[in-house]
């Protein structure tokens, strides 16, 4: 049986406190509620500009197809916000209801339930390394490795996919909690239809189509899945400071694009450093992963090892291997 990550990490816990001081960790640990809330405005503004675009210029395939996947992108970034929250890392306060009431508010986008979703990720950072009480790895990591399977999640198929995957994981739940997950599911799906209910009645099925059908069933599951892509595909089972992949950063593209969530392996080194702050982490931990031998990837180079050399996940994609 595989060792829980709270149990592995302790091999490499000394050599991360070598790499980051404990003046710098507190540092990168400080929440600033006022930058949180930037990068909110910043996503809202997105969205609204993204909508007067399609109102202004729907007409136009090369204005409102950018326009989509731009509202595509901050519907899945709602689910990194998500993330800060279940990580409480929103206000300075933890446990406070700040952290609850946002926590549903940024849900809803992306059609989750907040409850399950915090249960989730927990979940998945103790036992990182499990092939079993990982519920990411147990429940939503393709089983078969076949192109057209891993395929499908680039589509509208990942919403049964991955609902599929969370009702597995909610069947070792409590009663209270899975009742209060199918209460907020309910609120997502009257969410999802009201929306595009409201376009379609506002501006015509044209609009319901180029401002949440598309950016939903067809932009979001590309974000969800390439982003995901970089998380924990690619690793090294033998050393549990390698269980995550490391990507090569990208401050002017990818940092943007996925809200700093591609500094996956350094955000469970350290879960309660802010979004913001993970590139300075990363950096700091450049001597680290140089010493372990951690290269950096691309999303284009795990796309081709992941579609085209057909890799099997949570296995060393060495090069040529």
């Amino acid at each position: 049986m595989a060792t829980p990550w709270d149990q592995a990490a302790k091999a490499f816990r000394r050599d991360l406190g070598a790499a980051v001081s404990t003046e710098t960790a507190r540092t990168l640990h400080r929440v600033v509620p006022w930058r949180h809330a930037l990068v909110v405005l910043r996503q809202l503004a997105l969205l609204g500009a993204s909508v007067w675009v399609i109102l202004r210029f729907g007409d136009l395939w090369y204005a409102w197809i950018p326009a989509a996947v731009a509202i595509g992108l901050v519907v899945f970034d709602f689910t990194v916000l998500v993330h800060e929250v279940v990580h409480e890392v929103v206000v300075p306060r933890r446990y406070s209801r700040w952290h609850r009431w946002l926590g549903h508010a940024y849900a809803l986008p992306s059609g989750l339930s907040f409850s399950q979703f915090r249960r989730w990720h927990l979940d998945h950072h103790d036992n990182l390394g499990t092939p079993d009480a990982d519920p990411k790895r147990a429940h939503l990591t393709p089983k078969r490795v076949r192109r057209w399977v891993k395929a499908l999640y680039l589509t509208p198929a990942l919403f049964p996919i991955y609902f599929r995957a969370a009702r597995r994981a909610a069947e070792a739940y409590e009663p209270a909690l899975r009742a209060r997950i199918a209460w907020e599911r309910r609120a997502a799906i009257a969410f999802h239809l009201a929306v595009p209910a409201a376009l379609w009645a506002l501006g015509g099925f044209g609009l319901a189509l180029k401002a949440h059908l598309v950016p939903v069933f067809l932009v979001f599951p590309v974000a969800f899945t390439l982003n995901r892509l970089g998380q924990h595909y690619d690793i090294d089972p033998a050393d549990p400071a390698h269980w995550g992949t490391r990507l090569r950063p990208s401050p002017w593209f990818w940092d943007r694009i996925f809200l700093w969530s591609n500094y996956h392996l350094e955000h469970h080194y350290f879960p309660r450093v802010p979004m913001y702050h993970l590139p300075r982490l990363s950096r700091e931990l450049e001597g680290f992963f140089e010493a372990r031998r951690i290269r950096p990837r691309t999303y284009g180079g795990l796309l081709w090892d992941w579609f085209l050399r057909n890799r099997t996940p949570h296995t060393r994609w060495s090069p040529g291997a």
